[in-house]
This record gives structure tokens, C-alpha cells and sequence, in this order.
């Protein structure tokens, strides 16, 4: 990729390292071959941005040196690189945010599930070195397969939110069949209420919520709950649950998620569990001969989610606050304030 010379410059949020971000003025890039220029206009705040900017690093990957924040962005297309067919300038679009390195060549026995493949380069990630600027700027290069025209109807600011509707869908997909079913989604952060859609968008009877925050079950509801529960004021877990998501990534909840599972049932890992030892109650795992199985990103269910986009569901509940990218580093901190009753924070990456 070749960048611009000269005073075509653009603004980009970078972490510089724990507790230090910083609106960073940059060359815009021009396209390469095989390359489309975005004209970035919303981005939504992940909990991989907050670690990236409180701890320097999220799960494994560390900071070496400056990145742009950001993988769930849309915006609408500058300009084409050479040899570009099949989009338009001007046209509104999203980003499939992983590109594999290498061959791309997968075992037989997981054919197809990109998601898995062991090296991946994702939109504003540490994982490499150099690292992979996100879109958390007023302009960025994105290879053309990347990208993912809206629908009509759905504008960037819900086609942002496209990246996390990928990844609740894939999580309700990693279960054959919903319909029909209670379903119990522990961790009704910005995924959790996701999956809550997700898994009323597949066709679920009845989904149930739980979580600490009064504000995250608000969301949930809005999403579609019929139900839910605060642990926070001694509401406990539905019991004999067949169906069960498990989105707060907390590895005290282990046990108390396990019992609420049925015998013989299912629980669906989304939330990100630790990578360092943890202490866990997981005896019912087996004494309930409990299923349990892991959920980690997605393969396409991006063009899913915008066709649900598309069809009218509606993930607007989700965003709770909006901030111009100049205070990025205040909704950072938004977003991470489990106080503040946030939910999903948006960042406006041009100005209206």
C-alpha cells in the first residue's frame, strides 16, 4: 500500500500504550492494486480496543508499537485501486475484518472454517508484527474482498455493527436448530444482547438474560428478552436450561452457568475466557454430561448478518452512546466504566 504525500492527511485513533491513546494525524492512503479507499464513518467500540488501550495488549497479542484501534467500522468508498471491478465510489459498505496469511489451506476436518485458520491478520490487531491498523480513521486501504456492500436501508452506522452481529450469529449457529427453544444467554454486554438477537432472529421460544448491570438487561429486553434476571440484586439462574450462551467471558460464572444447564444439554462458549489459569467450578460438566462447546469469531456470517439487517432486525437498542473521534480516549473510557450504563460506544469517524 502507498500512501498520499503532502497535505492530504487524515486523523486515525492510535494506542500508543497502556493508558495512552491518542488522535494521531497521518498520511491518507492511497489504493493499491486490488485495493478500495473507505471513507471511514462510524466505528463501534470492542473489548479488545478497551484492553489494547488499558493493558497495552488483548489476550496474547502485545503492543510493539503504535496501532490504529478498530475492526467494526463502515463507510463508503473514496476511490478504486487498479484492477477493481463489481463497486462504486460513493457506495456504503462494511469490512470482513480477518485476512488469513499463507495458503489459506485448511484440514479436512475443519474444511471451511476460516475462523480457525492458525494465522489470521484482523483489522486492529497486535497479533503481528508489524501490526494491523484497524479503521478507527477518517480514511484506510482495504483489500476489495474485504469489503461488503450494505444493503438498502441499513446505514453505516447499523452496518457497523454488522462485525458483532457476525459473531452472536455465529455463536447461535453453532447449535443446529433454535426454534422453538428456551435459551438462557448469561452476559448481556454488547455480544451478549447480540446473541439474544441472534438467537431470536433463528427462531428461539423463549431467551432469558442474566447479568450484574441493570443497564445491560435494559438492552437485553430491548433486544428481545422475554426475560431477565439480575444477579446483582440475588435473582439467580433458571435451572434445567437446554440451551445455554455463555457471554461474559467470566470464569467465576463457569459453575453457576454449568448448573443452570440441563442434563444432557448444551452450553455455547462466546465470551472470551482467560488465557492464564483461573479457578473454575466445572464438576457438573461431567456429572451432567453437559456438551460444551466454544464459538470464536466467524466464517461469513457477516453477509447473514446484513441480510437480517436487511430484513428489519433491529440492533439500534445496542448503541447507547455516540462521541466525534476526537474524544475517542472518553469514549474509550465510556465503554469501559462498568458504572457509566453503556452498552455499545460509537465513535463518529467524519464529521456529520
Amino acid at each position: 500500500m502507498s500512501t498520499a504525500t503532502g497535505d492530504r492527511r487524515m486523523r486515525a485513533v492510535v494506542v500508543h500504550g497502556p493508558g495512552d491513546v491518542r488522535v494521531d494525524e497521518r498520511a491518507r492512503p492511497v489504493p493499491g492494486p486490488g485495493e478500495v479507499l473507505l471513507a471511514l464513518e462510524w466505528g463501534g467500540i470492542c473489548g479488545s480496543d478497551i484492553a489494547y488501550w488499558k493493558k497495552g495488549a488483548s489476550g496474547t497479542a502485545s503492543l510493539t508499537h503504535p496501532l490504529v484501534l478498530g475492526h467494526e467500522v463502515a463507510g463508503r468508498i473514496a476511490a478504486l485501486g487498479p484492477g477493481v471491478t463489481g463497486l462504486g465510489e460513493g457506495q456504503p459498505v462494511t469490512v470482513h475484518p480477518a485476512q488469513l496469511v499463507g495458503d489459506g489451506v485448511l484440514p479436512a476436518r475443519i474444511a471451511g472454517r476460516t475462523n480457525l485458520y492458525p494465522s489470521v491478520r484482523y483489522f486492529g490487531s497486535a497479533a503481528f508484527d508489524p501490526h494491523t491498523d484497524g479503521g478507527f480513521s477518517e480514511y484506510r486501504a482495504v483489500r476489495a474482498d474485504q469489503i461488503r456492500p450494505l444493503p438498502d436501508g441499513v446505514d453505516t452506522e447499523r452496518g457497523a455493527l454488522a462485525e458483532p452481529l457476525a459473531v452472536a450469529l455465529h455463536a447461535v449457529g453453532r447449535v443446529p436448530d433454535l426454534r422453538g427453544r428456551t435459551v438462557l444467554v448469561n452476559g448481556a454486554g454488547p455480544i451478549g444482547s447480540l446473541v439474544v438477537a441472534a438467537a431470536r432472529h433463528r427462531g428461539a421460544g423463549t431467551v432469558v438474560a442474566a447479568d450484574l448491570a441493570a443497564s445491560s438487561l435494559a438492552v437485553a429486553r430491548a433486544m428481545g428478552a422475554d426475560e431477565t434476571r439480575d444477579l446483582a440484586r440475588g435473582d439467580g439462574l433458571p435451572q434445567d436450561v437446554d440451551l445455554v450462551f455463555e457471554a461474559s467471558g467470566a470464569p467465576a460464572a463457569l459453575g453457576p452457568v454449568l448448573r443452570a444447564t440441563a442434563r444432557g444439554g448444551t452450553l455455547v462458549q462466546v465470551g472470551n475466557l482467560p488465557g492464564t489459569p483461573a479457578p473454575a467450578v466445572l464438576g457438573d460438566l461431567v456429572t451432567r454430561e453437559i456438551t460444551w462447546i466454544g464459538s470464536y469469531r466467524f466464517v461469513d456470517e457477516i453477509d447473514d448478518a446484513l441480510r437480517a439487517l436487511r430484513d428489519g432486525l433491529d440492533v439500534t437498542p445496542l448503541i447507547t452512546h455516540r462521541f466525534p473521534l476526537e474524544r475517542a480516549e472518553e469514549a474509550l473510557a465510556v465503554a469501559a466504566d462498568p458504572h457509566s450504563g453503556s452498552s455499545k460506544v460509537m465513535l463518529r469517524l467524519t464529521a456529520a
